[in-house]
């Protein structure tokens, strides 16, 4: 007797050629995303003090940080859990509420921070 209730999706992949080249051409671009986001962290990482010198505060820097981060991991979201996949209403309200989230995370540490030491008035060195 042979059970309908396991499924091997394996023997069920037809994909056409066309497809294929499909999910490798959009592979390649969330490489190429996460690969121009990552280099502009570390890029800013090795020269904060060179651009400090040219006039952006670390605030600044730190607040770059902070967006990148943010538009790196809501794009991960977005490509790895299928979220892009979604209704728009439900992509909005898994993304809103995420980024609410760290934004408060953010602040409180922030605030904290600030009760613990001064770091608004203490100078780069």
């Amino acid at each position: 007797m042979e059970r309908d209730d396991i499924i091997e999706y394996s023997l069920h992949t037809h994909h056409s050629e066309e497809e294929g080249k499909k999910i490798r051409k959009k592979i390649w671009v969330v490489t190429a995303i996460l690969t121009v986001i990552t280099l502009v962290e570390v890029l800013v990482g090795l020269y904060f003090s060179r651009a400090v010198e040219a006039g952006f505060t670390w605030e600044a820097i730190k607040w770059g940080y902070i967006v990148l981060t943010l538009v790196k991991a809501g794009y991960i979201v977005m490509v790895f859990m299928h979220l892009g996949d979604e209704h728009k209403s439900l992509r909005y309200l898994v993304l809103v509420t995420y980024f609410a989230f760290i934004i408060y995370i953010v602040l409180l540490f922030l605030i904290e921070a600030q009760a613990t030491h001064n770091i608004w008035a203490a100078p780069l060195k």
